[in-house]
Formats: structure tokens, sequence, C-alpha cells
């Protein structure tokens, strides 16, 4: 049986192919580290790349609201992959450190992230990542805009 797509859009399989990368993403994860989740990788990726971002930027980075971030930081938190520091220069704001246990998840998983990357784009050329990265930019865009 040949159905469509519930709403009948392409909008709906660009939600299909998030939540399909998101499985393949946690499932590879899973195999390595047991207790860390996609969302929890890609807050120990952005603070390994810039540790002074603030907590209301990784959220908006990762599409969480600011009470879903501060869950997902308290979580890593209590599982030794962060800690948090009181600022120096404000003390009403801490810092996320990365813990070593973080750190040496970061190297453990890094070839998984790539893979990951690989597995999704699998079979498609550079011309036509290029383009569907165009397009997903355009829709962005309009809906922006509206």
């Amino acid at each position: 049986m040949n159905q469509k797509n519930p709403t009948g859009t392409v909008l709906y399989t660009i939600e299909q192919t998030i939540k399909e990368y998101r499985k393949i993403c946690q499932k590879n994860i899973q195999k390595l580290v047991s207790d860390i989740t996609v969302d929890q990788c890609l807050v120990l990726i952005i603070l390994n790349e810039n540790a002074k971002i603030s907590q209301i930027d990784i959220a908006k980075l990762i599409f969480k609201d600011n009470a879903s971030i501060t869950r997902i930081i308290e979580l890593m938190v209590k599982k030794d992959y962060l800690t948090r520091e009181t600022d120096e220069l404000d003390k009403r704001k801490s810092k996320l450190i990365i813990t070593e246990k973080g750190k040496k998840t970061i190297v453990l998983l890094t070839p998984v992230f790539k893979l990951n990357r690989k597995t999704a784009l699998n079979g498609l050329a550079v011309d036509e990542i290029q383009l569907l990265d165009k397009i997903l930019h355009k829709i962005i865009l309009n809906c922006k805009t509206s």
C-alpha cells in the first residue's frame, strides 16, 4: 500500500527525517555511552567549542526552551558530565565546565557523530546537499518573516 504522509506536505517529511536521524544518533550513542542523550551530547559539543556560551544561547542552538535546557544541564551535572561554577565577574551567573568524564565522552563519541552524519547523507552528492540546505534555509526564512 502506497500511503501519503498525513499532512500531504513536504514539511511532514522534514519532521519525519529529523526524528529518524535523532533515532539513529541515539542508537549509535547508546552503543558506547549508555547514560547520555542526543541533546546532552549537543550541549557537550557546543560547550567544547565555546566554553563561555550562555545557557540561553545553548538553548537556542539546540531548539529548546529555557526550562528544558535547565533540566538537561541539571541531569548532566548529576551524571558528572558538567560542573557549575559561579562567575567571578557576575555572581548571579554560573559557568558550565566540562568534567573529565565529559571530555572523555566527547573523544569517545566524535567518531559516532561523524558516522551518523555520513549515514544520513549517504548517496547524496555535494551539490544535492548544498541545494537541500539552500531550500531549507528558504523555508526557515519564510516562516520567520510571516
